[in-house]
């Protein structure tokens, strides 16, 4: 299917968390709103998260209940006593904030994350989210499937005839590659009868490793790190026991999110059965068996293999496809029901999770699905997920995370025709259609010349269906632009309209696809486009074209080159510290499983996207668990990051685009003996959360810089003159190792710069950047490697240089006054200062009127942030801070002052009576400032406030001097000055040159 990942337009999101100190205003009026609780968006699906810890994490605490969460090196076992008696228990406590919010549960999760699905209420909604127990509310969103040399012989595997020849062989031939490892696929389903997926009968218990029944409903696999997958049998529509084998020994669905929707299952299965075929292509990618015949379209394209053929399948249908197959915004993937599947695939026990799902560009490293996978990965699961197709923009990339791989796509070799003119033009590109070697020559018109009366010339140039002018096309070989329609449709209205051939053409640069059209075509980029139709208009009815069935221009394809369609980074998100994606393999015309019916033929096709790329990283991850199961997810991903390879560009030539490729494309020959790796685990994971989002998530955690999180690649989202930080390597092969590191205008410093290693052993070092000639406020990419032991262990780095290391704070008291301000600068040179405000905080809700409300009361104001706004910030003031007085403060941006549906939404939720939200150049617009009297213990009085600073405002604020003359690296000093202020609390905003780096300053006046 080779869909794009993007999700659902929604009015609500759930934004990242800010909170902070600061306050201003910039006049605007509020008023009381007369709703209870503020609307959050419609009535309608969510998913709650608890704060209590799941399966997967939990360290004990619960009375009776001993810890859960697996040791290093171990695999989470759901189905013990104990983790059976705490799955209860996070039931009873689910099942306690449900009724206490008047909701019955949908669907329960507790091994991954401790939550619920459930439909709310607007009301209920704000009341779950005041809860102190409950960790988010999420909108349960709509995702969707990211969708010649077979990609395994590319990968230097084996051959799929032989399977000698390659990786395969050195783990023992086909039959061991994988062996032992369960990989399950959350995606469309799969097709049982498919020969990828063909295995022997199940059998009652007997020898090890071999799947068997039990009491009739479940089936066992013993693994290869002794722990055991056990499934359910599903009986479901089209779907019974009997589509079970030793190769496919999972297979379930999961449609309460689907259907809570309003999903209209007509047109699939509401079974495992793949009603799609993304499903059944990207397990079959994975782990299909050796050695298949494919054909497709009743021509053979001799043998294929998934990347780990030994490897059992688990597959989780949680996708389901609409009217129109060539139509992607009518399928659906509910998110309560990923969530779901995720959950159960870790408590059935997977080695390996696929995830070629997307939502979009990442907004935030903690959404619901990455809650999940942070579970996923703290059982020991390895996930591999696709990186997006919105490319090539930058900042596209979906999946941001560090816990899991996130995989761009990339072209293989691949089956080609050319395009030739009488004037010498060639242009090779992807062909299936065109039969191998013939010669097809005939007349050729541009689609956009030939509109049918009434069509649009703009529609007529994309081959809409009805637009092509049958007495112009009759004939003819046409030329359709691609984009908007499915590809295949455009070859569709072509042969409709007469023609007998098509030339598909790239507006931009992109992706070449092998699809069985209507008619021979030779799909071609866009670097071609202007001359081929140069040629066209200018020979008029003379024009005529040559399509031949091969690649006869004496020039080969570069391979691998980054798709056109595959997501960039850098990831915005939360601090921009961690560099996705984080590597590249084959996604462009990979032959692989589709779907059949129940007495249909199994059937195979090419299909292209980062949705075929994360397969080939999750069999990868199988095959290294084969050979190591108790490797670490994180021990795999740096084993496959530091082994990668630069990718080439349209004339062969290498490129290193970090926020592109990643580390580099997968190389297989080298991953298995990395030399060193970068090992990481859940309480990394939770100090770089910590770190990351200024939120105390985890007991006793400690925060941690983001950039100093164990990764196998170094980002730095603000480099301000110098920084260091911290790595440590484990050696999986002994000696001395060698540091070189460069980073195009930027100084970069190992200490040590070398590192004498015994195989297990583990040693740290530090790099230390400072800005030397590279552009401020653009990143700056290079990599480290380290050399030694017959090894290169090679890690992206992408730091970015800004002008000023600033306080983000400063304070100061009294109706004038002066306070000084040290900054440390980022480069030489003179620094502007923009000074902003000072803007005096309204009071929104007058403490001498609330005395306290019922606990979990809640006061809703709304009021309008004007644009232009550089920082607002809303405050709660309580009278009394101690133990037993509880204030929250959500503040959400809504439509209108009669639309409540919100679009973003922030909470300051800690123990404190005092509570602040600081949005940073907010949206103008409407918002609603929400505060909860979530517990007090006797009389008291609070006071909530908004500040919002933008240009003006009072009180003379000045910056002595305006511009700096900085020295990169050495502190500088300036002094801030105010007068004539009245009394009450004010908010300024100093800013650092063009960067985006403030200093926010509060001045009390009492």
């Amino acid at each position: 299917m080779g869909r794009s990942s993007v999700r659902a337009a929604a009015v609500v999101t759930l934004a990242a968390l800010f909170t902070g100190t600061a306050t201003a205003s910039f006049g605007s009026v509020p008023e009381e709103v007369n709703t209870p609780t503020p609307i959050n968006a419609e009535d309608g699906q969510y998913i709650v998260l608890l704060k209590d810890a799941p399966l997967a994490t939990y360290e004990g605490g619960t009375s009776g209940i001993q810890r859960t969460k697996p040791d290093k090196g171990t695999q989470l076992d759901a189905n013990s006593t104990n983790s059976k008696k705490y799955l209860a228990h996070l039931k009873r406590q689910q099942a306690d904030v449900a009724a206490e919010a008047g909701v019955t549960p949908q669907q329960s999760y507790g091994v991954t994350v401790n939550g619920f699905s459930a439909a709310l209420t607007a009301k209920q909604v704000a009341e779950l989210s005041a809860d102190k127990g409950v960790l988010g509310v999420f909108p349960d969103e709509i995702h969707h499937p990211t969708a010649a040399v077979p990609s395994t012989e590319f990968l230097g595997l084996g051959s799929n005839t032989t399977g000698g020849g390659g990786i395969w062989d050195a783990v023992g031939g086909v039959g061991e590659a994988g062996k032992g490892v369960v990989v399950g696929v959350i995606d469309t389903g799969i097709a049982p009868e498919n020969p990828s997926f063909a295995g022997d009968q199940l059998k009652k218990r007997g020898a090890a490793g071999v799947p068997y029944t039990e009491n009739g409903d479940t089936i066992v696999f013993d693994k290869a790190d002794g722990g055991q997958f056990r499934g359910p049998i599903t009986i479901a529509q089209s779907w019974d026991k009997r589509h079970y084998n030793t190769k496919l020994i999972g297979a379930q669905y999961f449609s309460a999110g689907a259907a809570a929707s309003g999903f209209d299952f007509s047109y699939d299965f509401l079974s495992p059965r793949d009603g799609d075929g993304h499903g059944s292509h990207t397990a079959s990618t994975a782990a299909g068996n050796f050695g298949v015949d494919a054909s497709v379209e009743g021509i053979g394209f001799g043998k294929i293999s998934g990347v780990a053929p030994a490897a059992k399948v688990a597959a989780y249908k949680a996708c389901y496809v609409g009217p129109d197959e060539l139509v992607t915004t009518d399928d659906i993937c509910a998110g309560s029901d990923l969530i779901a599947a995720i959950d159960k695939a870790v408590a059935d026990g997977v080695d390996v999770i696929n995830y070629s799902i997307g939502g979009g560009a990442a907004s935030t490293v903690l959404s619901a699905d990455d809650y999940a996978f942070l579970g996923a990965a703290a059982a020991g699961v390895f996930v591999a997920v696709s990186a997006g197709n919105d490319g090539p923009g930058a900042s596209t990339a979906d999946h941001g995370s560090p816990w899991y791989t996130t995989v761009a796509a990339s072209t293989i070799p691949t089956y080609e025709g050319t395009v030739k003119l009488p004037n010498g033009f060639q242009a090779a590109g992807a062909s299936v259609t065109v039969p191998f070697g013939k010669e097809l020559t005939g007349p050729v018109v541009y689609a956009g010349d030939i509109a049918k009366a009434g069509a649009a010339p703009n529609e007529a140039a994309l081959c809409f269906l009805g637009t092509l002018d049958p007495a112009k096309a009759a004939g003819k070989t046409v030329i359709c632009d691609r984009g908007t329609n499915a590809r295949v449709e455009k070859s569709q209205e072509v042969k409709a309209a007469g023609g007998t051939a098509m030339i598909l053409v790239n507006v931009t640069a992109g992706s070449l696809d092998n699809d069985f059209h209507s008619v021979p075509t030779v799909h071609i980029d866009a670097q071609y486009r202007a001359a081929l139709l140069d040629y066209v208009r200018t020979a008029g009815a003379g024009a005529t074209a040559t399509l031949v069935g091969d690649n006869v221009t004496g020039k080969v394809t570069p391979t691998p080159q980054i798709a056109g369609f595959s997501s960039r980074g850098p990831i915005l998100a939360d601090g921009r510290d961690v560099i996705k994606p984080d590597v590249s393999a084959p996604g462009v015309a990979i032959l692989a499983a589709t779907h059949n019916g129940p007495k249909e033929k199994p059937t195979f096709g090419f299909k292209s996207g980062t949705s075929m790329s994360s397969p080939q990283v999750a069999g990868l991850g199988a095959l290294y668990l084969g050979e190591e199961p108790l490797a670490s997810p994180a021990k795999i991903k740096s084993a496959l990051m530091t082994t990668a390879y630069n990718l080439v560009d349209a004339n062969g030539r290498q490129t290193a685009d970090t926020f592109a490729q990643g580390a580099g494309h997968v190389d297989p020959k080298r991953y298995f003996n990395p030399g060193l790796v970068y090992e990481n685990g859940i309480v990394d994971w939770a100090g770089y959360l910590e770190g990351a989002l200024g939120q105390d998530y985890f007991s006793d955690v400690d925060p941690i810089d983001p950039s100093d999180l164990n990764l196998a690649s170094i980002g730095i989202g603000a480099l301000a003159g110098t920084q260091t930080i911290t790595r440590t390597v484990t050696a999986t092969t002994a000696g001395t190792y060698t540091a070189s590191v460069s980073v195009p205008g930027v100084d970069a410093v190992v200490q040590p710069s070398a590192l004498d290693l015994k195989v297990g052993e583990s040693k740290s070092f530090t790099v230390t950047f400072t800005t030397a000639g590279a552009a401020l406020e653009k990143w700056a990419t290079g990599f480290l490697t380290w050399t030694g032991a017959g090894n290169t262990v090679r890690s992206p780095i992408a730091v970015y240089p800004v002008s000023a290391d600033a306080p983000p704070t400063a304070s100061g008291t009294g109706a004038e006054g002066d306070l000084d301000v040290t900054v440390t600068p980022g480069f030489t040179g003179q620094l502007p200062l923009t000074v902003l405000g000072l803007a005096k905080a309204d009071v929104l809700i007058d403490g001498t009127e609330k005395t306290g409300e019922a606990n979990g009361g809640t006061t809703n104001v709304l009021i309008q942030v004007p644009a232009g706004i550089d920082v607002a910030k809303f405050a709660l003031d309580s009278s009394v801070d101690t133990a037993g007085t509880d204030l929250d403060l959500t503040v959400y941006r809504v439509v209108s002052p009669t639309d409540l549906r919100y679009y973003e939404r922030w909470q300051s939720a800690t123990a404190s009576a005092d509570e602040a939200v600081q949005i940073t150049q907010p949206t103008g617009g409407w918002y609603v400032v929400s505060a909860n009297v979530y517990a007090f213990t006797g009389p008291f009085t609070w006071t909530a406030t908004s500040a919002l600073v933008g240009p003006g405002g009072v009180g003379s604020l000045t910056a002595t001097p305006s511009t700096l003359a900085a020295q990169q690296g050495e502190a500088a000093t300036y002094n801030l000055s105010w007068s004539g202020l009245d009394k009450g609390s004010y908010l300024g905003v100093v800013r650092y040159g063009d960067s985006q780096v403030r200093t926010v300053v509060s001045v009390d006046v009492p």
